[in-house]
């Protein structure tokens, strides 16, 4: 059960975290890549900054957003099960990639979480 928390705190992490550009997240269903090593680092930086409750919500430290500037978000969100989302809050996945300066690109999905297209 612990184990399963810190993957799911890592996953959707990144929510919040990309690929290393730094352009804004396009969260998709992850494909074959390997991104357990994301997982890792993101349960280890960020898992205090996305843990239910929704509010407080608190600045990321600089090592949760340098992790999130390298994590390979598609295929992150492509291991957020509904299962996950029991665990991490999506509003503060949200939250912690655009204070880190990879916000998810309008009219992106992550697990269960749609980003409202621009009106």
């Amino acid at each position: 059960m612990a184990r399963l928390f810190v993957v799911c705190l890592v996953i959707l992490t990144f929510a919040t975290a990309v690929a290393t550009s730094r352009a804004p997240i396009t969260a998709a269903a992850g494909g074959a890549d390997d991104c357990d090593g994301d997982v890792q680092a993101l349960v280890a930086n960020c898992q205090q900054y996305v843990q239910f409750p929704a509010n407080p919500k608190i600045d990321p430290s600089a090592a949760c957003c340098g992790v999130i500037q390298n994590a390979d978000i598609p295929c992150l969100c492509g291991k957020v099960t509904p299962e996950v989302e029991k665990f991490i809050c999506m509003d503060k996945v949200v939250f912690v990639a655009a204070y880190c300066k990879r916000p998810f690109k309008a009219g992106s999905t992550c697990g269960s979480y749609h980003v409202p297209p621009i009106a």
